[in-house]
């Protein structure tokens, strides 16, 4: 400590010290005034001193060491990051690139996948959409099969229950209507006595008073009501007693009696008629219409209303229900067969009435007079057929074949009778007048071929069998309008013209034989003449004729009424409507005028 002793001694202390910007001075202090004790404080504060300059300078020379050396150091990395931030720059440039590209490359593989998934995506809905089509189908159909069988089943089960149901009803109803009718006739019959017993309390005079003797005394004149009452039977006064007061008059009882059977009547009820009294028996069997077919009473309908089906012409009477229960009709006459008489039945399945029968013919070697007749009523009109055409009498199957072999027919009715050829074939004519059997039936029926040969423009005429002379008759007056139509080279014809000509020269030989029949009952000399030289050999064959040709029976003319009325009445355009034009414009015209118009122009005139 001697050195720091020598430097302080004898110099003024000075100590400057920074803080809070003061400066301070101290005197000085002689070093051998301060005690030992003071001097050791003071070197070891100066010591304390310089250490901590020491160590201050040492910081700030390593401290500026150390800045020059951060400095140098923060340059180089400086420089070092500059270096490397270009480098990573360039680095990331080339990275960016790349990561750009490779992006691009997946975008383009992902946009390949996405549309590749997108097209498997869709021909999968594709599949599954057409096999949830069919399968849709599979069980749509396999729904519609179901609801079939389950709709037939349960339509059956429908049925089935609805006739039972039916037969529960029917039977109840019966037991109802059998209950109902016995209660009725226990109630009529009650009802009956009652009202009898009623009738009689009222109408029985008392008689007058009597005394002990039994003597009627009449002091004083009794006008009693019985002298006033005079039966409207028998016109005698009624006395004391039973009486009737009915229909406005007074009667015995046993002088009110039934207009049809005569006999009293009795009942509660009774019928009236023209003012005239009848049993309800009695009155329905004279007044309540029978059907002509069952010959039983006419049954009312839902309405009570007695409800019949009347022919036109013969005003046969029948039920409604025949017209669907199959019974058979007169293939001439179109009566139907009642049950009580049988038709005949033809070979082909016709039936005929035994009076249109009496007149029938029935082969081609009996018609031949009757087409003579018809040759000749052409003759008289000035309209002569100069051409011999054949003319056959056939079975209905075989004049519907020719029918149907028929190349330019014309036009017909739904039940074809006759017919006019024109083409060659062969035809099944009846050659045998056949027999009748047991149970009015045809046997023995004879047909053989004829061959029809075209040596005209008509090869044949063609006629139905088994029909009455006179409807046969204007059949052949028809069809041989058709061959003359023909032969003298009448254009094609509207049917309403051509069928209503020839249906007005069917009406007019239907005039004539009328007249034959109304005027002098029999017919021509040449007619009859004709039939007798050319009348069957057979006995059956010759009466017929005989029976056709001479005596009429009123069936006959009757049955000529029908066939013209046929005519007249028919609804069909062509043979209906067609006759009615046709006959105005003959009546008007006359016969050749109208045929010459027809000539030109194809229409009546």
């Amino acid at each position: 400590m001697g050195w720091w002793t020598k430097l302080f001694k004898g110099h003024k202390s000075s100590y400057r010290e920074r803080y809070g910007d003061r400066i301070w001075d101290e005197p000085r202090t002689s070093v051998e005034e301060l005690t030992e004790y003071e001097q050791e404080e003071i070197d070891y504060a100066i010591a304390l001193s310089l250490s901590v300059e020491d160590q201050k300078e040492k910081a700030v020379i390593e401290e500026e060491a150390h800045s020059d050396e951060d400095e140098h150091s923060t340059k180089a990395e400086s420089e070092d990051d500059e270096e490397s931030i270009k480098c990573l720059s360039e680095d990331d440039d080339q990275i960016s690139k790349s990561h750009l590209e490779e992006d691009e490359q997946l975008d383009k593989a992902q946009m390949e996948e996405d549309e590749r998934l997108a097209k498997a995506q869709i021909e999968e809905d594709e599949r599954l959409a057409k096999a949830q089509m069919e399968e849709d189908e599979r069980l749509a159909k396999a729904q519609m099969e179901e609801d079939e069988r389950l709709a037939k089943a349960q339509m059956e089960e429908e049925e089935q229950l609805a006739k039972a149901q039916l037969e529960e009803d029917e039977r109840i109803a019966s037991t109802l209507v059998e209950d109902h009718e016995k209660v009725s006739t226990f109630q009529a019959e009650e009802d009956e006595q009652l009202a009898r017993a009623l009738q009689e309390s009222l109408n029985i005079e008392p008689p007058p008073p009597r005394f002990d003797s039994g003597n009627i005394f009449n002091p004083y004149p009794f006008f009693y009501p019985s002298g006033y009452r005079v039966c409207a039977g028998c016109q005698t006064e009624i006395g004391h007693g039973r009486f009737l007061s009915c229909m406005g008059a007074f009667w015995h009882p046993e002088c009110f009696r039934c207009n049809a059977c005569n006999e009293p009547i009795t009942d509660y009820e009774f019928s009236m008629s023209d003012n005239r009294p009848y049993h309800k028996s009695c009155y329905k069997e004279q007044h309540h219409p029978r059907c002509d077919v069952c010959r039983n009473f006419i049954p009312t309908n839902s309405s009570g209303l007695i409800e019949y089906r009347k022919h036109p012409f013969w005003s046969q009477q029948y039920c409604p229900s025949h017209e669907k229960d199959g019974t058979p009709r007169c293939c001439s006459c179109e009566r139907m067969e009642p049950r009580d008489t049988s038709y005949l039945l033809l070979d082909d399945g016709r039936k005929l009435c035994l009076e249109c029968l009496d007149s029938a013919i029935m082969d081609t070697h009996e018609c031949q007079p009757l087409y003579l007749e018809i040759q000749e009523f052409y003759e008289g009109l000035n309209m002569k057929v100069e051409q011999q055409v054949p003319m056959l009498l056939v079975e209905r199957q075989a004049l519907n074949e020719a029918m149907e072999g028929e190349k330019s027919g014309h036009h017909h009715l739904p039940e074809t009778r006759g017919l006019c050829l024109s083409e060659e074939q062969t035809v099944a004519t009846i050659s045998k007048r056949p027999r009748i059997g047991a149970g009015y039936r045809i046997i023995d029926m004879f047909t053989e071929p004829y061959r029809l040969v075209r040596r005209c423009e008509v090869t044949a005429i063609l006629v139905l069998y088994g029909l009455p002379r006179l409807l046969t008759g204007s059949i052949l007056a028809h069809e041989m309008m058709h061959a003359w139509l023909r032969l003298k080279g009448y254009p094609n014809l509207k049917p309403e013209v051509e069928e209503g000509i020839c249906q007005v020269l069917a009406h007019m030989w239907l005039d004539s034989e009328m007249y034959s029949i109304t005027g002098s009952g029999v017919a021509s000399t040449s007619s009859s003449s004709a039939s007798s030289s050319s009348s069957s050999p057979s006995s059956s064959s010759s009466s017929s004729t005989s029976s056709k040709k001479g005596r009429r029976s009123d069936f006959e003319k009757k049955l000529g009424e029908f066939f013209k009325h046929q005519i007249e009445s028919d609804t069909s355009s062509a043979y209906g409507d067609g006759f009615r034009e046709g006959n105005d414009a003959v009546s008007k015209y006359g016969l050749k005028r109208t045929l010459d118009h027809i000539r030109l122009t194809g229409t009546f005139p």
